[in-house]
């Protein structure tokens, strides 16, 4: 899983520069997905590890900053849903659509991570 971690880290890098460059390189909060995917990438390097333990550790650590990386694009995109219809001004769909991404990514990578944690348990290899 955590060779799988490393995927998600470098979509992400990738979905946050192209934000970023996609704005003119102005917005630097389009650099967010970048940030997140740095924190995977980084702890997904440190799970690739013979030790059992560790590698549980760096993968519950990666899990929970995919969960918090989801919520927050997610309800980030929510937000500019739901501004955007009660005041009738148009959205940044550059934003939003990279808001998207970021959840659809972390959301998947999450899902896919508790597999693999339910996956384990029911072989033992816990």
């Amino acid at each position: 899983m955590a060779k799988v971690t490393i995927a998600f880290a470098v979509l992400l890098i990738a979905l946050g520069l192209a934000g970023f460059l996609g704005t003119g390189s102005q917005h630097h909060t389009a650099l967010i997905p970048t940030w997140f995917g740095l924190a995977l990438g980084f702890f997904g390097f440190l799970a690739i590890s013979p030790d059992e333990a560790r590698r549980k550790l760096f993968m519950h650590v990666n899990v929970t900053i995919g969960l918090l990386g989801f919520l927050g694009a997610g309800g980030r995109a929510a937000f500019s849903f739901a501004n955007s219809s009660s005041t009738g001004k148009p959205m940044d769909m550059i934003a939003v659509g990279s808001q998207l991404a970021m959840a659809g990514l972390l959301g998947l990578y999450v899902l896919l991570c508790v597999r693999s944690f339910i996956a384990a348990r029911r072989t033992g290899k816990v």
